[in-house]
């Protein structure tokens, strides 16, 4: 039970498993946030593997992973033109509200928290030393980045 039946309720509701990722990038498509959030988990379990990442706890990696773009569950909806983004949320930011929200479920290590809340890497923080910081201290922040952009950018999911 990694997922509890709580939360699996919730993600269903809201959309986790049909929502677009993005409107024009990668998973621009219904379901689009779930293939998304499966091929990171994929890469970060095969990174873990192939180089012997060491992480807090064995699940990290799946839990990373799979909800580290939580915060695009209410941003984006279908309309007849395509795929619309919306500024409704009340929770902002990026990797900072996939970590509120995935709080209300399960309480997280430091090291899954600076993993989504800087798995963008420098394309999404005005915080450098803060970024920089994370990564000396955990290492698989970096590799998070690199899971999510070949995910996105390689694998165009």
């Amino acid at each position: 039970d990694f997922v509890p039946g709580e939360m699996f309720d919730w993600l269903t509701e809201n959309g986790f498993f049909t929502a677009p990722a993005s409107t024009k990038y990668h998973g621009n498509r219904e379901g689009g946030l779930f293939d998304h959030s499966v091929e990171v988990t994929s890469k970060l379990v095969s990174m873990t593997e192939e180089m012997n990442l060491q992480w807090s706890r064995q699940e990290s990696p799946i839990i990373v992973g799979m909800f580290h773009d939580l915060c695009k569950i209410d941003e984006y909806r279908f309309t007849e033109f395509g795929i619309d983004h919306s500024d409704r949320s009340l929770l902002k930011g990026h990797g900072d509200k996939s970590v509120m929200l995935l709080s209300q479920f399960m309480t997280l290590t430091e090291e899954e928290m600076l993993c989504i809340r800087f798995h963008m890497g420098a394309y999404k923080t005005d915080d450098w030393d803060a970024y920089g910081r994370a990564i000396e201290k955990y290492q698989n922040v970096l590799w998070t980045h690199a899971a999510d952009m070949f995910a996105a950018r390689v694998r165009g999911t």
